[in-house]
């Protein structure tokens, strides 16, 4: 378990990532990380966006629905 403190930063509440969990999420000054939130009012960090995934999860469905219509039309 790692403990973080929350700071002021302006007009907004901030966490300071350790370095050994930035390099756990594979995360470097300047990325996007999410937080989501989990069962029972847990949370949980990820630098992957989940509505992206979800978007893309639905794009793969559809063109392998399509598979022959999009490669007609690639023509």
């Amino acid at each position: 378990m790692v403990q973080l403190k929350v700071r002021k930063v302006g007009n907004s509440l901030g966490v300071t990532l350790p370095a050994e969990a930035a390099r756990a999420l594979r995360v470097q000054e300047g990325d996007q990380i999410f937080l989501t939130e989990g069962p029972g009012g847990s949370f949980r960090i990820t630098p992957y966006d989940p509505e992206f995934s979800a978007a893309m999860e639905t794009a793969e469905s559809f063109m392998a629905r399509y598979r022959n219509a999009l490669r007609e039309l690639a023509r």
